[in-house]
């Protein structure tokens, strides 16, 4: 993520690109697909976060001059430089770790992200076009597993509505 492709008066971000790894040597790629380029919505304590982060890179920047390595990059060494894609998988699992949660995958973050979405009412279309998904049949197919429940929360909506009369809003 780059700092131009972060708008933080409008609360939002676009993705266009991807940092990978082509033998641990950490290169820009396009992203996966067309519905992969996409603008994503934060949350007021999101952009808050990026707010204080951005002025102490800011500083960091200062504070080292020239020897500062200009990126653009939102999260970066203290020196600028891009972080291997590996950082956050390897911080994330000591994370865990030391705090004695589950075992998670750092992929799993982005399926809970999804299926608390899913599990919330938000609708599917809304989850796929976050994800970056071509379509919103796909994300379906991956996160079935949260249907059962919210089919069931559907049926007694819908007789609730029946019986009531009440128009949804």
């Amino acid at each position: 993520m780059r700092w131009r492709d972060v708008d933080l008066d409008a609360d939002r971000l676009s993705v266009s690109q991807a940092l990978v790894s082509v033998a641990y040597e950490v290169q820009f790629s396009d992203v996966k697909t067309g519905a992969g380029r996409r603008t994503i919505d934060l949350d007021e304590p999101v952009v808050k976060m990026l707010r204080a982060w951005k002025r102490k890179q800011t500083e960091e920047r200062l504070r080292l001059g020239p020897a500062y390595q200009e990126s653009d990059l939102v999260f970066t060494h203290t020196d600028g430089g891009p972080l291997h894609p590996d950082y956050f998988r390897q911080a994330f699992e000591r994370f865990v770790k030391k705090q004695a949660l589950p075992k998670i995958r750092f992929h799993d973050l982005r399926h809970t992200h999804a299926t608390l979405l899913l599990k919330a009412g938000v609708p599917v279309k809304v989850v796929s076009e976050r994800l970056g998904h071509a379509n919103a049949a796909f994300t379906m197919t991956v996160y079935q597993h949260v249907l059962p429940g919210m089919q069931a929360d559907a049926a007694r909506t819908f007789s609730r509505l029946l019986e009531t009369g009440e128009s949804p809003s």
